[in-house]
C-alpha cells in the first residue's frame, strides 16, 4: 500500500466519508433495483465497509474514532424511529390485547430458542448474557449488557447482526408465510430486528413502519424490565 493511500486512510474523516459514500451508493442501488431484501442499504454498507477496512489495513478502533459523529447520532436516530408510533397510536390502543399477546409470545420464543440452542452447545455464561439483549435496539442493548455484567461490545455486535439479518430475511419469510397485513408484518419485523428492521419496514409503508416502531419500543421496554431478573436464572 502506497504512502499516499495510507495517509488518506488515516485522515480523521476517512471513515466517515467512506461510510456515507457507501451508504448513499447502497441506497441508490436499493431503489434502482426495486428494493430487494438482500440489497438492504445497511447490510450492503456493513459488508463493503468491512471489506475496505480489511484491504487498507485500517484498525477497527481507529475507524470507530473516525465515525464518532455517527455513533453520537445513533441515539437520536433511534428515538426518531419512534415517531411513526404516534401516527398509529389509536390503532395500537384498539388492538391492545393482541399487541400484548404478540409481544409476550415473541419474547418467550426468542429467548427460549436463543437460550436453548446456546446452552445445548455449552456456551460460556458471559457470552450467553451478551446474547440476551440482541432483540432490542443498540443503545438499549449496550445499557442492558452493562447491567447484566456481559460484554458490551459483543452485545452490540450481536444486536446489529440480528437487526441486519431481520431486515434482510424477515420480509421474505413473512411473504413466504403469506402474511400480508402491514400491521402484522411491521410488528414482527420490529420485534425481532429493532431499529434496522424498522427502517426496512418503513420502505414498505407508513403503517408497516409504524407498527414496527411500536414493537421495537415496547420490546425494548419489556426487555429492560425482564432481562435483569431472568439473566441470573438463565446464565
Amino acid at each position: 500500500m502506497s504512502g499516499a493511500v495510507q495517509t488518506v486512510v488515516h485522515l480523521p474523516i476517512f471513515g466517515l466519508m467512506l461510510t456515507l459514500a457507501v451508504y448513499l451508493g447502497s441506497l441508490w442501488l436499493h431503489r434502482r433495483t426495486g428494493r430487494p431484501a438482500l440489497l438492504t442499504p445497511v447490510f450492503v454498507t456493513v459488508v463493503v465497509v468491512a471489506a475496505v477496512l480489511e484491504i487498507v489495513g485500517l484498525p477497527y478502533a481507529e475507524y470507530l474514532e473516525q465515525v464518532s459523529v455517527l455513533t453520537l447520532l445513533l441515539g437520536p436516530a433511534t428515538v426518531a424511529l419512534a415517531l411513526p408510533l404516534l401516527a398509529n397510536g389509536r390503532a395500537l390502543a384498539r388492538s391492545a390485547a393482541s399487541v400484548v399477546l404478540a409481544l409476550m409470545v415473541g419474547a418467550v420464543v426468542s429467548l427460549g430458542v436463543t437460550v436453548g440452542v446456546l446452552r445445548a452447545f455449552g456456551t460460556d455464561p458471559e457470552i450467553l448474557r451478551s446474547v440476551l439483549p440482541r432483540s432490542v435496539t443498540s443503545p438499549v442493548a449496550l445499557t442492558l449488557a452493562e447491567s447484566l455484567q456481559a460484554s458490551a461490545p459483543l452485545a452490540v455486535v450481536l444486536t446489529i447482526l440480528s437487526g441486519i439479518l431481520g431486515a434482510v430475511f424477515a420480509p421474505v419469510l413473512l411473504s413466504l408465510a403469506r402474511v400480508q397485513d402491514p400491521r402484522a408484518r411491521g410488528f414482527a419485523i420490529g420485534l425481532t430486528s429493532h431499529g434496522i428492521g424498522t427502517s426496512r419496514a418503513l420502505d414498505e409503508s407508513p403503517v408497516t413502519g409504524g407498527w414496527s416502531s411500536a414493537a421495537m419500543v415496547l420490546n425494548a421496554l419489556a426487555m429492560t424490565l425482564v432481562l435483569p431478573l431472568l439473566a441470573p436464572l438463565i446464565a
